[in-house]
């Protein structure tokens, strides 16, 4: 009977430290679940403050135009990425680079990022990633002119956005994705769903950026009065609102578009100059932005039948497009090679990853190569046309002045000859060194002659006698040694050329 009670006591034993072990084993399962848990939603938030972070700053310096500080940022999250083994973290870094250089004009080095980034977030989990791809990706498809392909992207986007669900990152990038698909759209030339997409971008964000977009398109239509009510909006928001550079140098440039739709050439002045002023403040970054203003300036003037004016901006839309093309540019190639160089040295490659990065070199260098070919085609044949409109400035300019002098003449106006050396100061020169001793009353007559009136019109407006301007003639003829067998007229036409 002992010996049983015993056993039965080493039984309890038994379950009771079993029963321990289970309960300490489940508790120590549970802590690393807990701990799990706990690490990988620690892991979520860092890595939802990577981006967040990465992409605010990025957005704030490119829109700025500083972009040495924002190649050096992404170079940091680059690293930032690999330390904490956050691969679409280094996808947005690609696609950063890949935006920046689409913004500049650099198609082939915008491919080269997007292929990398291709790889690092296509096969994220987090869909917002997939949806910024795909935004960025439609842009560099509109720039290239492809807006079937640029649609397309841009439904990739909303389609991944909506899965990803309402975050502070996904309301930002859904109005903006509206903006683009009605820019696309109106390329297309899907005016009714253009507006559409433009009015839901400005129902959510309600921006300077925004209304000014919605003002654009009224203005491309034709609806001026429309557009005044939508400009009027973007120039509350800008006032209230901490708006960029960029944007509220585009809502000036928008405002001077409409002021100058409505014959306002007053306000279109103003708000033009203001975007200049824009423009010197952020070191003349916008390009592409700046030299619409210059544009619309040198229309401005044309309207005014101020040809001085309307010439000098059509040679600053001219220089800038010729300082995007070269400078800019320059610049971009310059940060981005340096980039590339940093990611070979710095990023965590594999072995087998080498070849591919050294193959891919050799492509970007050899593509670009062409891609500058085509470039200098594309800037010779932008010139060439570029040079036709100066030329028929130009002309437009000196006839305007032809008429003002000829004008002066026949009022018999003093200040004749003085206009007169400002549009022929070669011809007076010229006169001058046949004969240096030749008087104004002189010179003024040779004047009248180089613009081709007969002696009968001469006559009339200095209030002479017909037969005294026929002395004159034979006068001027023998103070300029002019054959007698060749044309007055002919000799002073041929003076000067």
């Amino acid at each position: 009977m002992g010996k049983i009670n015993v056993i039965i006591f080493k039984n309890k034993t038994i379950r009771s430290k079993a029963i321990k072990e289970i309960i300490a084993f489940t508790i120590f399962v549970g802590l690393l679940l807990v701990m799990f848990s706990c690490h990988k939603e620690t892991d979520n938030t860092d890595r939802e403050n990577f981006d967040i972070s990465l992409l605010t700053q990025s957005s704030e310096l490119q829109l700025s135009g500083e972009y040495e500080a924002f190649v050096k940022l992404n170079k940091e999250y680059l690293k930032k990425a690999a330390k904490i083994k956050y691969t679409a973290g280094k996808g947005l870094c690609y696609l950063n680079m890949a935006g920046v250089n689409v913004s500049a004009g650099n198609y082939e080095k915008a491919r080269f990022f997007f292929n990398k980034a291709e790889k690092d977030l296509i096969n994220s989990g987090n869909a917002y990633h997939k949806a910024v791809f795909y935004d960025d990706y439609s842009l560099y498809y509109s720039h290239l002119k492809l807006n079937d392909k640029a649609i397309e992207c841009n439904n990739k986007a909303f389609y991944y956005l909506k899965q990803a669900g309402k975050t502070k990152l996904s309301q930002k990038l859904l109005p903006r994705l509206y903006v683009n698909k009605g820019i696309y759209y109106a390329w297309k030339g899907w005016l009714g769903t253009s507006l559409k997409c433009f009015t839901k971008a400005n129902v959510l964000e309600n921006s300077a950026y925004t209304n000014c977009m919605v003002s654009q398109y009224y203005l491309f239509t034709h609806k001026p009065d429309s557009a005044g009510i939508y400009i009027s909006k973007a120039d509350e928001k800008m006032i209230s609102q901490k708006t960029t550079d960029v944007e509220s140098l585009w809502v000036y440039y928008t405002m001077g578009y409409y002021y100058n739709e409505i014959e306002n050439s007053e306000q279109a002045e103003k708000a033009l100059k203001k975007a200049l002023e824009i423009n010197i403040k952020t070191r003349r970054t916008y390009s592409s932005h700046i030299k619409e203003v210059y544009k619309s300036l040198a229309e401005l003037y044309k309207k005014k039948n101020d040809g001085g004016k309307a010439y000098f901006y059509l040679k600053k839309y001219m220089e800038e497009e010729g300082r995007f093309d070269a400078e800019r540019f320059a610049v971009m190639n310059k940060a981005t090679e340096d980039f590339i160089s940093e990611m070979k040295q710095e990023s965590d490659w594999h072995k087998n990853d080498l070849p591919l990065f050294i193959a891919l070199s050799i492509t970007v260098l050899t593509v670009s190569g062409v891609y500058v070919r085509k470039m200098i085609n594309r800037l010779q044949k932008k010139k060439n046309t570029l040079k036709e409109q100066t030329d028929a400035l130009k002309n437009h300019v000196q006839t305007k002045q032809l008429h003002e002098v000829t004008e002066l003449a026949k009022r018999n106006d003093s200040s004749f000859l003085l206009k007169f050396k400002e549009l022929f100061p070669e011809f007076i020169k010229s006169l001058l060194a046949i004969n240096p001793d030749l008087e104004n009353s002189e010179l003024a007559f040779c004047a009248m002659l180089k613009l081709r009136f007969s002696s009968k019109e001469i006559a009339d407006y200095t209030f002479v006698q017909h037969k005294s301007v026929q002395q004159k003639k034979y006068r001027i003829r023998k103070r300029l040694n002019i054959p007698g067998e060749t044309d007055i007229y002919d000799f002073f036409d041929n003076l000067a050329e």
